[in-house]
């Protein structure tokens, strides 16, 4: 790239840049982040749903389904 068309880019990437910048700031002033509450919602839900999936996994209808599944692609005539 020549100086030239360097000098043109430049002050475009530095107003993109601003913009961007000032963009973020505003989305930040709105809701910086989680509060405790929301932490502790979010573990207690994530707990819940690893209950259930261990659950539903560790029963008995999921390798039954599965190798029914299986056995039945296995016996299947072409």
């Amino acid at each position: 790239m020549n100086m030239h068309h360097n000098s043109r880019i430049a002050p475009t990437l530095r107003r993109a840049r601003a913009a961007l910048l000032r963009r973020f700031d505003v989305s930040a002033g709105r809701d910086a982040g989680m509060s405790t509450v929301e932490y502790a919602v979010g573990t207690i839900a994530a707990a819940a749903f690893g209950a259930v999936l261990y659950t539903v996994v560790s029963g008995d209808s999921i390798p039954d389904a599965l190798g029914g599944i299986i056995e039945q692609a296995l016996n299947t005539s072409v």
